[in-house]
């Protein structure tokens, strides 16, 4: 799908491991150079022509980010560094002052550190309690398995709307609903979603959503931040600086500006706010929907063969996403991905990022493969043929 658009695929690389970050569109590549060639300057700064033209270009990619999201206001869009920021915004800025004592969060074993780091950092400084939402036997979670966990004191669910590893699809509109009425926020790491799948945040109703350009076909080191603006609009600023206030005469007389800009202190990453616009207008062309579709096309085709297959072991036999992670019986997964590296095959070995998942499904290490708009039924046949051979997995180690 789209493969001629991608320069990466010249290199001869079978590339499944666009969990951890995908390969970029020439559009996305010359949009970034058109900055720094033809009108690099700063943004929100200057009355001279290039850097209104930078103006426009960064606000056009946050009217492109309220789209492809259906946020109600531009206003609920914050460009950050990535995921994991916006989830440590979220963490610092909202719910430090927000919750007390005793007070609960829900997150789960299976999710990525980014959505559990934090949230043990204020179980430390608030004491709030953290609790972990049972999975089913499929490792998903279930609307009725964080009923059984909810209690007057739960304020927080903050889940990954698809896992890294596990790869599920989380009823997150259910979720949302049910929370809402009993007075709990719904914090949704989007990183693995918002690539894969159309959101709309108004209709599922989260009250944060965070995501990474860079795993949507953009650059790295670009992110966003969305939230119900009136729940932004109380979050305290991490950052305080240039761009983002009004006046500051005396201590006691320090004016910020509104949202969108007050929560973007400093130089922002222009280029890569510029470049998530052309990624999402890139993924436009294609349709949400028909990258849904492909992946999960691919990964069908590829569980077919590798249940065939006596020494492969599936840990998410039935997921909803492009994401499948196995291990080969007596091998140790980064072993694996080695072997396949030396035919020119990327794949992730490790807990990736997900370090007590192990709780869950009883494996510390496996190897993941994660498909998306660019690879083929022919490249996962030529994946599958690599992992008949045990015996030459093994020869091919020593």
């Amino acid at each position: 799908m789209n493969r001629e658009e991608f320069p990466m695929l010249k290199t001869g690389n079978i590339y499944l491991d666009n969990g951890a970050t995908t390969w970029k569109p020439q559009s996305v590549i010359d949009k970034i150079t058109e900055y720094y060639t033809k009108y690099t300057a700063n943004a929100h700064r200057g009355d001279y022509d290039i850097s209104l033209k930078v103006d426009n270009e960064y606000e056009n990619a946050r009217d492109l980010v309220k789209e492809f999201i259906n946020a109600r206001t531009r206003k609920e869009i914050i460009f950050t560094s990535g995921t994991t920021d916006s989830l440590n915004i979220i963490a610092e800025g909202f719910f430090k002052s927000n919750l007390e004592p005793g007070d609960e969060i829900i997150i789960t074993e299976s999710e990525h550190a980014s959505n559990v780091l934090p949230w043990f950092r204020l179980a430390k400084t608030n004491g709030v309690i953290i609790k972990f939402c049972p999975l089913d036997e499929n490792h998903y979670v279930t609307l009725n398995n964080l009923k059984k966990i909810i209690t007057n004191r739960t304020k927080l669910i903050s889940l990954a709307m698809i896992t890294n590893v596990i790869g599920d699809l989380r009823p997150i509109k259910e979720i949302c609903q049910f929370a809402h009425e009993n007075n709990i926020f719904v914090v949704v790491d989007g990183a693995q979603s918002v690539p894969h799948i159309k959101t709309d945040v108004q209709d599922l109703d989260c009250d944060f959503l965070a995501f990474s350009a860079h795993k949507m076909c953009g650059p790295t080191g670009i992110g966003v931040l969305y939230g119900k603006y009136e729940l932004l609009d109380s979050l305290e600023p991490r950052n305080l600086g240039g761009g983002m206030n009004e006046s500051f005469d005396t201590i006691d007389e320090v004016y910020l500006k509104p949202l969108p800009t007050r929560l973007e202190a400093g130089t922002p990453n222009i280029a890569g706010a510029i470049g998530l616009g052309a990624a999402i207008e890139f993924l436009n062309c294609i349709g949400m929907d028909n990258i849904t579709n492909h992946e999960r096309s691919l990964r069908k085709y590829l569980i077919n063969k590798l249940k065939k297959i006596p020494h492969i072991s599936i840990i998410n036999e039935e997921s909803d996403s492009g994401v499948v992670a196995f291990n080969v019986d007596g091998i140790f997964a980064q072993d694996v991905a080695v072997y396949l590296n030396k035919y020119h095959i990327c794949v992730r070995a490790g807990n990736h990022c997900a370090k007590i998942l192990k709780n869950e499904v009883g494996v510390k290490n496996t190897v993941r493969l994660s498909i998306y708009i660019y690879n083929t039924n022919e490249e996962l046949d030529k994946v599958v043929e690599l992992l008949k051979d045990k015996d030459k997995i093994l020869r091919e180690m020593l």
